[in-house]
């Protein structure tokens, strides 16, 4: 099946960015895609100071746009970080998926939140506003199980192991890595979560805004479950197709078979909830 990542240049104005969204949508759907994701933080500009302001509840503004927008073309839509979430008295940067129907499918709140310090680069406290979400999310396509994740997530390998031994066959992370973490690791981490549970990865971030408080790396990509990057963009707004080869999967699977030769005997991961 045909993905498509959307890597949006966010504006101020949530109206536009929404509206410039769909559009793009429409673009992927008409060639092919049919399951589409958009980035981290897609209808505000991503930082601390602009999470309260840009919030809504879920269903809400952005999210109905997202569900409408999936039932006219009949996809799997993925709305990135669609909004910060408000909900009893607390915001969450959260993920929302939608069906062909337009039927919410997922809800995946940010389980790990971005609190760094990189002494001279960068320092970013994203728990000064937000809170973490406690659970995994999955939802399932007629072509396979699907993960979700949220930019800092792909750092914590024990959370794409879970998503592995439950069946997926693909993990999307919507981030928005900077100018320091992004060409350090944004390839990096995700070719090892491909590699680790032989699986397809795919991340969307937002367009590169060199004059944005904070910066994103942009560089969407997917990578297979050999590791090897199949398709990425650069900097600017675009859109990046890819067919997810499930027969190239398997085959991979049953060439280094990792999974049956783990040995839970001696160590193991669970999910708690």
């Amino acid at each position: 099946f045909r993905l498509a990542l959307i890597q949006l240049h966010v504006s101020a104005v949530k109206s536009e960015n929404v509206q410039r969204a769909c559009g793009l949508v429409r673009e992927a759907s008409a060639k092919g895609a049919k399951v589409v994701a958009l980035p981290e933080c897609f209808n505000s500009p991503y930082g601390t100071q602009y999470f309260k302001e840009y919030a809504e509840k879920i269903p809400g503004e952005s999210t109905q746009k997202l569900s409408e927008v999936a039932r006219e073309c009949s996809i799997y839509l993925i709305g990135g970080r669609s909004i910060p979430e408000k909900d009893g008295g607390k915001l969450y940067n959260t993920c929302t998926v939608f069906g062909p129907d337009g039927a919410m499918l997922a809800k995946h709140r940010k389980v790990h939140l971005f609190d760094i310090n990189i002494p001279g680069k960068i320092q970013f406290k994203e728990s000064e506003t937000l809170s973490p979400g406690n659970s995994f999310s999955m939802f399932d396509t007629p072509y396979c199980k699907v993960g979700l994740g949220i930019c800092y997530d792909i750092r914590f390998a024990e959370m794409a192991q879970v998503y592995g031994q439950k069946g997926c066959q693909l993990l999307i992370y919507p981030g928005a890595f900077n100018m320091t973490t992004g060409p350090a690791h944004w390839e990096l981490l995700q070719r090892g979560r491909a590699v680790d549970n032989q699986v397809y990865v795919a991340t969307v971030s937002p367009a590169r805004d060199e004059k944005a408080s904070y910066v994103a790396w942009g560089h969407s990509t997917v990578v297979n479950p050999w590791g090897e990057v199949i398709a990425k963009a650069g900097a600017e707004e675009t859109v990046i197709y890819t067919d997810i080869d499930l027969k190239k999967l398997a085959e991979i699977r049953q060439q280094i078979p990792i999974l049956s030769q783990k040995r839970c005997d001696l160590y193991g991961i669970e999910m708690k909830k």
